[in-house]
C-alpha cells in the first residue's frame, strides 16, 4: 500500500444504506469530504471559521471509482494525499475496509478557493498545507 499523508476511520451507519443492503455511492462522496475537513482541521485551520473570514475551499470536480461496496457496520479508513496543480488543491482520497483492507473507491477531488467570491489561487491554503504539498 502506497503512503499517504492523512487518515481518518470511521463506521458505515444504516441509513447510509439503499435497497440493496450496500453503501449508497453518493456516501463515499460525503466520507471524503469529511476526511477532507479533518485533515484541515489537523493542519490547523477550521472550513468554517475560514468561511466566516470570507474563504471558501469549493469543490471544482470530483471522479469516483467504485470497487468494493462497504455494508453497515463496516469499519473503514479515508486514506489522502494533496497535490497542488495550477490554482487547484487536489486530493486524492481512497477508502479501504477494515481490518482486510480490501479497496473499496478511490477518488480524486479538485478544489479551487474563493476569496470573498472572487476565484483566487488559494495562496492561504499553500501556508496552511505547507508540510504536506510539495514544492
Amino acid at each position: 500500500m502506497k503512503e499517504y499523508q492523512f487518515e481518518l476511520e470511521m463506521k458505515v451507519r444504516d441509513y447510509e444504506c439503499d435497497l440493496q443492503c450496500i453503501v449508497n455511492n453518493a456516501n463515499y462522496q460525503h466520507y471524503m469530504e469529511h476526511a477532507r475537513h479533518e485533515f484541515l482541521e489537523k493542519a490547523g485551520a477550521n472550513f468554517g471559521q475560514l468561511h466566516q473570514q470570507g474563504i471558501d475551499a469549493v469543490v471544482a470536480k470530483v471522479e469516483i471509482e467504485y470497487k468494493t461496496s462497504l455494508i453497515s457496520g463496516d469499519r473503514f479508513v479515508v486514506k489522502l494525499n494533496i497535490a497542488r496543480e495550477g490554482v487547484k488543491l487536489v486530493f486524492f482520497e481512497d477508502i479501504y475496509r477494515l481490518p482486510d483492507l480490501k479497496l473499496c473507491a478511490r477518488g480524486k477531488v479538485e478544489s479551487v478557493c474563493l476569496d470573498r467570491g472572487r476565484l483566487t489561487r488559494g495562496e492561504l491554503f499553500d501556508e496552511i498545507f505547507s508540510k504536506w504539498l510539495k514544492k
